[in-house]
Formats: structure tokens, C-alpha cells, sequence
């Protein structure tokens, strides 16, 4: 019978860390989403799941145009596939607009201000990708005001609605770019053929998984998805644990076994990594007596995380000297497998020095 400790060394496969395989813009492509506000830490996951790990490989893939950062769920920054953005907003943008309309109305940011705001935006942007502070100051000089977290907020609201998005890099920055400019072949899906799909891909790419994590990390009602449970579990497998269904990809059970041994070898992860962020019971990695170790105080910020067997027994900094091994901080005592892999693994771990 499968347990959730089994769940947790699972899903190492379907988020492609055990084996990590394919380019970045098809490991993007396949987690679907991958959280991204710390942008840095966003390009080693991606980089960590790919054949080379290469964090320049996943530049290469946004100045392409392959990849695209944007604000597609939750309000937060997340790295999808160009291609997808602009069906899983026509599905959020509802929602996050609600959640924010109090904010705006605080903050003064009138239907008026929002138009002016685009417009400057569309004049700015039709020359070429630019920069956060370009767009800011353009703002100013036309009078739209910035202050006070309007700036941060406008630039969600056009975001959210496919005015623009992050794209290419620009010295050590990211650009903006228009999104109908930029995104070169946008799909175009109808509401209950996105849904399914989202949900799909998000028990392939994230699996096992039950009902409940999906509509966390969407944010997506039950009351629209349920209907559309037997579409969606059509092509899946499935596993019970305590009464719940948990979805994954069919072929998971035979590349688990493959690779089981593998999965209980320690990994470096990154701070957001989507082995944490991608649900919302994250038992099936970390103890609920251990959250305070990788979210201290609950602030918000995750610090990065050493897994071995599946769970997370530690966090890590990088040395202060370059070259030197990670040091790790366990919630108990350090493994001694893990003590001994953490030289190896440092010297491993994709670096973002452009940033």
C-alpha cells in the first residue's frame, strides 16, 4: 500500500528532478507552472530539472520567447510556456480581480488611471522590450502616479489582463514586453477544455496529488472543476491513501520503480521550489513541525531545502568563500549520507550569477 512518505519520493519523478531530463523550455512546459517571484531561484529549478543544467539555458529560453514570466495564479509570479499564458488568464483573471479590487480602490487606481496607464504602457512598449524602471518613470511623465504600491499594481492589472508580460533579459534585468507582440502562437482554449487540461498536466507534472491541491494552487472553484472530474481523471492513474484520491500520471508507477533507489538520494533545492509551493498539504515532504525551519515566522519567504528520501531534513546557505560546499542546517541531526553528498552536490548545483 502506498504511504505518503512513498508520495513524497513519487512525485521526484513527475516534477522531473529524479531523472532531471529536457530542455528548459520543455521542462517549463511540462510543471506547467513554476513559481518565480524570486526570480534567481525560479531559473535553478528550472535548470536543476533539465539534461544540463544549465541556469543559461533557461535565459536562452526567455529571450527566445519559449518561456514567459507572468502572474498567471494566485497573484503570484510563475514561469509558463509562452503558448499557455493566455488561456490560464482568461480562466484566473476573474478571481485575481476580485481579490485585489479593495487594494486598487485604497490605493486610488480608477478605471481612469488604469487606461492611462496602458496606454503610456502600449506607446512604450510597441518600440521594444523594457525595463521595470523605464516603465515607471513613463508613467510619471505622463502622470500616472507610481507611489505607494500603485506602480506594483498596475503593472499585475496589465499583466493579468495579456497587456504585457516578463520576457527577455536585458543586461542583468528582466524585460517587458507586449504580450500579443511577444507570444507569437497563443492557444486559445474553451473554459471547460482548459480546465481539464490545466488539470490534467498538473497531476502528470506534479503527482500524486489529490483534488484538493490542484484547486489551491489554481485557486480555481470547486464548484466549476468538479463537474469535470471524470474528463479529467479519464487518461490518469490513481492511488488511494486514507480514503482520498490521489491522480498522477499513468506511467509514473513504472518510471518509480525504475528509479526508486535514486529518488532516496539528497537533492539541493532551491527556495519556491514547486516540491513545496505546488501544494497545498505539503505533508508528503515536510513534518508540520518542521514548517518554521523553511518558512521562519510563516513570512512568506522559503529558504532553500535538502531532501534525502524524499523529505526535507534541512536548509541551506551558500558558502561565504565560492567553491566551497553549501552549509546545512538540520531540523535534527544531518544524515550522514547527506553530510557526505553535500560537497558533491554543491559543485553540481546550477549557479545564476547574472543576476
Amino acid at each position: 500500500m502506498t504511504t505518503l512518505a512513498e508520495v513524497g519520493r513519487m512525485r521526484l519523478v513527475s516534477q522531473r528532478l529524479v531523472p532531471a531530463h529536457g530542455t528548459a523550455a520543455e521542462v517549463v512546459r511540462w510543471m506547467t507552472c513554476t513559481q518565480a517571484q524570486d526570480f534567481p531561484a525560479a531559473r535553478i529549478a528550472v535548470a536543476l530539472r533539465t539534461g544540463t543544467r544549465s541556469v543559461g539555458e533557461v535565459t536562452a529560453a526567455l529571450d527566445a520567447g519559449e518561456i514567459v514570466r507572468s502572474w498567471p495564479m494566485r497573484g503570484t509570479l510563475h514561469l509558463v510556456a509562452a503558448e499557455d499564458l493566455g488561456w490560464m488568464l482568461d480562466l484566473t483573471l476573474d478571481r485575481q480581480t476580485r481579490q485585489a479590487r479593495a487594494r486598487h480602490v485604497e490605493l486610488g487606481i480608477t478605471a481612469e488611471v488604469y487606461d492611462a496607464a496602458e496606454q503610456v504602457t502600449r506607446d512604450l512598449l510597441g518600440r521594444g522590450p523594457a525595463l521595470r524602471a523605464d516603465l515607471m518613470a513613463a508613467w510619471q511623465a505622463a502622470g500616472v502616479a507610481t507611489h505607494d504600491q500603485r506602480g506594483p499594481h498596475l503593472i499585475g492589472m496589465l499583466a493579468q489582463r495579456q497587456v504585457i508580460c516578463l520576457g527577455p533579459m536585458i543586461e542583468r534585468s528582466q524585460a517587458f514586453v507586449l504580450s500579443e507582440q511577444w507570444i507569437t502562437t497563443p492557444r486559445r482554449l474553451e473554459r471547460g477544455e482548459a480546465i481539464v487540461e490545466w488539470a490534467q498536466r498538473y497531476f502528470r507534472s506534479h503527482g500524486p496529488a489529490p483534488l484538493k491541491d490542484f484547486l489551491w494552487w489554481t485557486k480555481l472553484l470547486v464548484s466549476e472543476v468538479r463537474p469535470l472530474l471524470d474528463d479529467i481523471r479519464e487518461p490518469l492513474g490513481s492511488l488511494m491513501i486514507a480514503g482520498v484520491e490521489y491522480f498522477h500520471d499513468p506511467l509514473l508507477p513504472d518510471l518509480y520503480a525504475e528509479h526508486r533507489r535514486a529518488t532516496a538520494r539528497p537533492l539541493l533545492l532551491p527556495s519556491f521550489d514547486e516540491i513545496l509551493l505546488g501544494y497545498g498539504d505539503r505533508s508528503p515532504a515536510l513534518d508540520d513541525g518542521d514548517i518554521d525551519h523553511v518558512v521562519p515566522g510563516k513570512n512568506g519567504f522559503f529558504h532553500p531545502t535538502v531532501m534525502h528520501r524524499g523529505r526535507i531534513v534541512a536548509t541551506w546557505r551558500r558558502p561565504a568563500v565560492p567553491g566551497d560546499a553549501v552549509t546545512a542546517t538540520p531540523f535534527t541531526s544531518l544524515p550522514s549520507a547527506v553530510e557526505r553528498a553535500l560537497p558533491r552536490l554543491s559543485a553540481r548545483l546550477p549557479h545564476d550569477r547574472s543576476i
